[in-house]
C-alpha cells in the first residue's frame, strides 16, 4: 500500500516559537505511515540541524531563498524581478501601515509573497500530495504553487492585535480547507477579522516534548552565568511583539523600588542595537543582560528564579510552556491570549499589561518565596506532554 504524502512549508528555521513548534510536530508525525516532505525556503537558522532525519528535507531553491534575504544580496545575485517585487511590496505595505493606528504591520509578508509569486517556480513537479501544510505566513505560496488534495494553514499569532489587510488576505485564507489555531484565544482573534471562516477553524496546540526539553536543559551548567537575586529570564525574538524593550523599563522600575541585586537575562536575537540603547538609556547595564542567540536556551530557563514573558501579544508562547515543564514559576503580562497560557495563580501568574502595573506585581511576587514555590510545585506536578495533538493533523490526510 502506497504511503500518504504530506508537504510542509516554512520560511526558515531561525530561533523562534513557531520554528520550535514545527520541530515538535515533525517529531510526532508517524513516518511509518506518512512520507513527509519539508520545504524550507531558505536553509538557514540555528534549528536547521534539529530537523528530524526521518523527514525528507527538500532542496533549497534560490528564488524562494530570495524571499527573505537582504534586498542588496538578491540584487547582487541578479534576481531583479524579486528585488523589484519586494521593493514594491515594502512601499505598498508602508502606505497601508499609516492607517494602522500603531498596530504592528504584518501586511508586508502577504504583499511580498503576492508581488514575488510570478518569479517563484511552481512546486507542482513534486506531484500530488494528500496534505499540504503552510506552517507560517505567507500562505499564498502553498496555495498557488503546491498540488494537494487538502491544504491547511496555521495561525501563530493574535490577529486582533496586529495590522493586516483583511480584504487582501481573505481570498488566501478562504482557499484553505482547514485553518489551524494553536490556542482557543488565537482562534477568537482570527475570527474577529474573518468571522465567515469559523467552520474552517480547528484547534491544534503546539506539540512540546517534556522529555526533550528536560534533556536539553541538563546538557549545560550555567549557574556561574545566571547570577542575581532575584534572577529573571526571558526567551524570544527581540521584537515589538515580545516586549523586550518593556522588560528593560520594568527592570528599571524594580531597581527603583529597591531590587538592587536584580539580574534579568534576555535570550534571543533581533534588533539588539535598539535593545542595548534602551538598556543604556535607563542605566540598566548591570541589571539587564543580553545572552544573545541560544539554540539551547533551556539551561538558562532552568536556572532562573522566575521566567517572565512581557509580550504585547502572543498566539501561544512556546517558551512559557517550556519554562513550566522545567518547573519554573512563570509570570506573563495580560496580553489578549494570556488566559490560554497559564492557570492564573496556580501554574503561573498574569500581571498587568502596563509597565508600572507589571513592575508592582512582580515586586510583590518576588518578595513572596512561598508563592513562588507554590507556582513551581504546580508546574512540576503537571504533565504538559501533548503528543496526541498530532492525531488531529493525521486525521486530515
Amino acid at each position: 500500500m502506497q504511503m500518504k504524502r504530506i508537504f510542509i512549508a516554512i520560511q526558515y528555521m531561525e530561533l523562534g516559537g513557531a520554528e520550535r513548534a514545527l520541530l515538535g510536530l515533525l517529531e510526532a508525525l508517524d513516518t511509518s505511515r506518512f512520507r513527509v516532505d519539508l520545504f524550507v525556503y531558505r536553509h538557514s537558522g540555528d534549528l536547521m540541524p534539529l530537523i528530524p532525519e526521518k523527514v525528507n528535507l527538500l532542496p533549497e531553491l534560490p528564488a524562494y531563498r530570495a524571499l527573505s534575504r537582504p534586498l542588496k544580496d538578491i540584487l547582487t545575485e541578479g534576481r531583479l524581478g524579486i528585488f523589484c517585487a519586494r521593493l514594491w511590496a515594502k512601499w505598498r505595505s508602508a502606505r497601508f501601515g499609516k492607517s494602522l493606528n500603531g498596530l504592528e504591520n504584518y501586511a508586508v509578508f502577504d504583499d511580498a509573497a503576492a508581488a514575488a509569486a510570478p518569479f517563484l517556480p511552481s512546486l507542482r513537479k513534486l506531484g500530488m500530495y494528500d496534505l499540504a501544510v503552510s506552517f507560517l505566513t505567507p500562505h499564498r505560496i502553498v496555495r498557488d504553487k503546491v498540488l494537494a488534495r487538502r491544504k491547511v494553514a496555521w495561525i501563530h499569532t493574535d490577529y486582533s492585535s496586529i495590522g493586516i489587510n483583511a480584504e487582501r488576505e481573505r481570498p488566501v485564507w478562504s482557499s484553505y480547507d482547514r485553518i489551524v489555531s494553536i490556542s482557543p484565544e488565537a482562534g477568537k482573534g482570527f475570527l474577529s477579522r474573518f468571522p465567515e471562516l469559523e467552520d474552517r477553524l480547528m484547534l491544534m496546540e503546539n506539540i512540546v516534548s517534556p522529555r526533550a526539553v528536560r534533556e536539553q536543559a541538563a546538557l549545560e551548567d550555567v549557574s556561574a552565568v545566571m547570577e542575581g537575586s532575584p534572577c529573571l529570564c526571558t526567551v524570544g525574538r527581540f521584537s515589538h511583539a515580545k516586549g523586550m524593550d518593556r522588560a528593560v523599563r520594568i527592570a528599571a522600575r524594580l531597581v527603583e523600588m529597591g531590587m538592587n541585586g536584580l539580574r534579568w537575562y534576555l535570550a534571543g536575537y533581533g534588533d539588539e542595537a535598539s535593545l542595548r540603547r534602551e538598556i543604556a538609556a535607563h542605566g540598566m547595564e548591570e541589571h539587564v543582560v543580553i545572552l544573545g542567540k541560544k539554540a539551547n536556551p533551556y539551561p538558562y530557563m532552568a536556572a532562573c528564579g522566575l521566567y517572565v514573558q512581557p509580550s504585547r501579544y502572543e498566539g501561544k508562547a512556546v517558551a512559557v510552556r517550556e519554562a513550566q515543564i522545567l518547573g519554573r514559576p512563570v509570570a506573563i503580562t495580560r496580553f489578549p491570549t494570556a488566559s490560554g497560557h497559564v492557570e492564573d495563580g496556580v501554574d503561573g501568574v498574569i500581571v498587568p499589561n502596563d509597565e508600572e502595573g507589571a513592575a508592582k506585581a512582580l515586586f510583590s511576587l518576588l518578595h513572596d518565596p512561598a508563592r513562588l514555590e507554590s507556582l513551581a510545585a504546580a508546574c512540576r506536578a503537571r504533565d504538559y506532554g501533548n503528543r496526541d495533538e498530532i492525531l488531529k493533523l493525521e486525521a486530515l490526510v
